[in-house]
């Protein structure tokens, strides 16, 4: 916002940029930035020239060495276009579309420009670092050709002038899509081994690991190569049991890429990757692009889901038994935490409901489909968990039952627009 009134040939704003001088030699940025709010349509270099000037004509300025070195800056604008060229030089191997400046003040600086706003004070000033950020910024929108993006930025280029360094901060690519798992007896994502936590142990063969690989690693590996990424993070939409086929559509997920030097790669060609690499234990459907929303969408979600699950039965049970039980699971289920997620849930009774349950396949051990909403654990709807879930197929035919396959046939969820392209 421009100072109402205020031109830079008012009395007071050139005493002002008098007692400034007066201190020592001040660049013609560091002087025209306190000023910044007055005048628009020029730099603040452009600004401090001209106000020089006119205290000049009027005999209260005389003329200023070139050696001398500006006492609030250090002479931090006059390495601008280094300090440019060095950020091009860290962002050589990076693929991206747009970027900001920002910037680590050292201490003398921030002290610097303490002193001097104690001196004249702050009303009309623009801070050092917002105008360094700017100045940086325009000559990398010049050489690079892209643009700055105030919000989400593909790449943050933080200069430490501590440090004299250039880091990058590089903002996450975000990929929707449904995995599904083949095979039975491999977690969603890495499960640290209980004993060591992750160190290395002899229970784990110092894997750190209680199993040797993920869904998330399955998939984590061909993406991290082909983003040329530090990692990947797996969001899953829930998450099977370890010894539970994922299979139908597939579960949502969201990978979220960490620190990737390429943005855009063939997604279709990813997917045949992941299959391969796997070796058919996992394959991922419907790759795309998402913004970061998607996350917390996915992750919070309460989608209903499908079952297939395979039936030990500790007694004989007729058809029309089986039949009967199964239908007086449907409607709302009262369920403890069961005793093995106790440990690390709260125990509590939740209720949910099952919504269809239907006998596909009688045999030796039949084949049941049921449908639910979610939250409601499977498992112990059979088994009836020691009479923590009620009703139980268990308590309902008078039998011992226990589930010996489990399958997910369907997470019934689709990701809204909102949670777009990048």
């Amino acid at each position: 916002m421009t100072a109402v009134g205020k031109t830079l040939a008012d009395e007071d704003v050139l005493e002002t940029a008098k007692r400034i001088l007066s201190e020592g030699y001040v660049c013609d940025n560091c002087l025209g930035r306190q000023f910044a709010r007055i005048s628009t349509g020029m730099t603040n270099r452009e600004r401090g020239r001209l106000i020089k000037e006119k205290l000049r004509k009027r005999g209260l300025l005389e003329k200023e060495k070139s050696s001398e070195k500006c006492w609030v800056c250090n002479g931090l604008f006059e390495r601008v276009e280094e300090w440019a060229w060095r950020a091009v030089a860290a962002l050589r191997d990076y693929e991206f579309n747009t970027f900001l400046v920002g910037t680590r003040m050292s201490g003398l600086l921030a002290e610097n420009e303490e002193m001097l706003w104690e001196l004249t004070g702050a009303e009309y000033a623009e801070p050092l670092k917002s105008e360094f950020n700017r100045e940086v910024g325009k000559i990398l929108q010049r050489l690079l050709g892209k643009r700055v993006d105030f919000k989400t930025p593909d790449v943050l280029v933080l200069i430490d002038l501590n440090r004299e360094t250039v880091e990058l901060q590089v903002r996450p690519v975000f990929i929707y899509g449904r995995y599904r798992k083949l095979v039975r007896g491999i977690p969603q994502t890495r499960w640290p081994c209980r004993s060591c936590r992750g160190a290395g142990c002899e229970r784990c063969n110092f894997t750190g690991k209680m199993y040797p690989e993920s869904v998330e690693e399955l998939i984590k590996a061909p993406v991290v190569e082909a983003f040329e990424a530090e990692d990947m993070i797996l969001h899953g939409c829930g998450r099977e049991d370890i010894d539970a086929r994922m299979l139908g559509r597939g579960r949502p997920f969201v990978a979220e890429v960490v620190a990737p030097r390429r943005r855009t790669v063939d997604l279709r060609r990813l997917e045949e990757r992941i299959r391969e690499s796997s070796g058919g234990k996992v394959e991922v459907l419907g790759l795309r692009y998402v913004t970061k929303d998607a996350v917390e969408i996915v992750k919070n979600v309460k989608a209903a889901k499908t079952y297939r699950f395979k039936l030990q039965l500790a007694g004989k049970v007729d058809e029309q038994q089986l039949r009967a039980a199964l239908e007086g699971l449907k409607g709302v289920i009262r369920q403890r935490t069961p005793l093995r997620v106790v440990h690390r849930r709260a125990d509590i009774v939740r209720e949910r409901e099952v919504y269809d349950v239907r006998l596909v396949e009688l045999g030796e051990q039949p084949i049941v489909e049921l449908r639910c909403e979610s939250g409601l654990y499977v498992k112990e709807l059979v088994s009836g968990d020691e009479g923590r879930t009620k009703p139980s197929l268990s308590e309902l035919l008078g039998v011992a039952a226990e589930v010996s396959e489990l399958d997910v046939l369907d997470v019934e969820f689709e990701l809204p627009a909102s949670g777009g392209p990048t």
